[in-house]
């Protein structure tokens, strides 16, 4: 092409007769038989957009677009490069925005979804779309329904309350990464923290195979070490505490005058420092909260544990934040030394980390 020609290239109408080509062709297609004789199968999947909106944003084009390159990228090292596209059309978001639309969600999302498609077809993506997915769609959802079956039958999932990150607006939990500066990413609504009753998957059971396995993945050290920091895998030791008797005074208490009762469980990567620990410190959710403060404490006790309910969980994380807590009146036996020492509670111990209590 001259440089004289350029106001005459289309690169619409170029664009579009080279999307029409590769359809007739079946270039991004695969069938299920081409797929099971692939001599070298890579399969290029990105995180499905969400339809609950009229259309996608610039940050799907952004993210699509780098791992449609990469997909590129080894399509032309010779590999059979797999990329199929879907729609993750489940979810609270996608409820709210029919509701704002004054549209029932059943027709609200198959119109999202024709849109996104028509969009995500212009950017020219090596997306396959005959094997395209819908998570609304029964026949998609009764495998993962199927997957949490097989899950619960092997007793890795269990049902039992836990803290989250809570938008009153968006009427949902947010993960962590959804917190900005303590507000919603997507209505900046102030963020609180509730316990609620929901489903957990054992991970820790694989904890061991996960941290093997990030020594073959081609990342970033930052990227391992955030992987690293999500598994959560210690090493150490779990100490109990016995909480002593009301009245209880300060000095060493023999052994055999420590009544049965109320144990408090303390999980340690350092199990010799107990010579030097002098309190004890639990979450404000801790259950052992409401059974250990006396009355002349209680009034603070339950005001703390309010102004911490209204933080989110990434807020109490922060580590350069000035710490706080209340005594609850109460004290625990040192089972290494026999010293009473006092039981506090304080936002910067977390339920979701260890047993949500801590020695200091």
């Amino acid at each position: 092409m001259e440089n004289g020609d350029t106001e005459d290239y289309s690169h619409s109408a170029i664009e579009q007769k080279w999307r029409e080509r590769w359809e007739e062709r079946g270039t991004n297609s695969y069938t299920r038989d081409e797929l099971g004789a692939a001599e070298q199968p890579y399969y290029n999947l990105m995180m499905f957009p969400y339809p609950s909106a009229e259309g996608l944003h610039v940050g799907n084009i952004y993210a699509f677009t780098g791992a449609d390159v990469h997909g590129r990228f080894r399509r032309m090292t010779g590999e059979n490069v797999f990329e199929p596209i879907g729609f993750d059309a489940f979810g609270i978001h996608s409820e709210n925005f029919a509701l704002k639309q004054g549209v029932h969600p059943m027709d609200l999302i198959p119109s999202n979804i024709r849109n996104f498609t028509r969009q995500l077809r212009r950017i020219g993506g090596m997306f396959d779309w005959t094997h395209s997915v819908d998570t609304t769609d029964p026949s998609y959802y009764r495998w993962t329904q199927w997957i949490f079956l097989q899950l619960f039958k092997a007793g890795l999932a269990e049902r039992r309350e836990g803290p989250v990150n809570w938008c009153p607006s968006c009427k949902t939990v947010l993960a962590n990464e959804q917190v900005i500066a303590g507000r919603c990413e997507r209505c900046e609504t102030p963020v609180e923290q509730r316990r609620i009753a929901q489903w957990f998957f054992r991970i820790t059971e694989y904890a061991e195979r996960l941290l093997d396995n990030l020594d073959w993945l081609d990342w970033s050290d930052s990227t391992r070490k955030a992987q690293q920091n999500w598994i959560g895998r210690s090493e150490g030791g779990e100490l109990c505490f016995p909480v002593l008797p009301a009245g209880t005074s300060e000095g060493a208490i023999p052994a055999s005058e420590v009544l049965e009762g109320l144990m408090i469980k303390v999980f340690t990567t350092r199990p010799d420092t107990v010579f030097g620990a002098t309190y004890i410190v639990l979450a404000p959710e801790h259950p052992l909260v409401e059974k250990v403060t006396d009355p002349e404490h209680r009034n603070e006790v339950d005001e703390y544990r309010k102004r911490a309910a209204r933080k989110d969980l990434v807020a109490r994380k922060v580590e350069s934040k000035e710490k706080s807590g209340v005594f609850t009146g109460a004290l625990a036996l040192n089972p290494a030394t026999g010293n009473p020492i006092p039981i506090w509670i304080a936002d910067y111990v977390l339920m979701e980390y260890g047993t949500g209590a801590i020695m200091a």
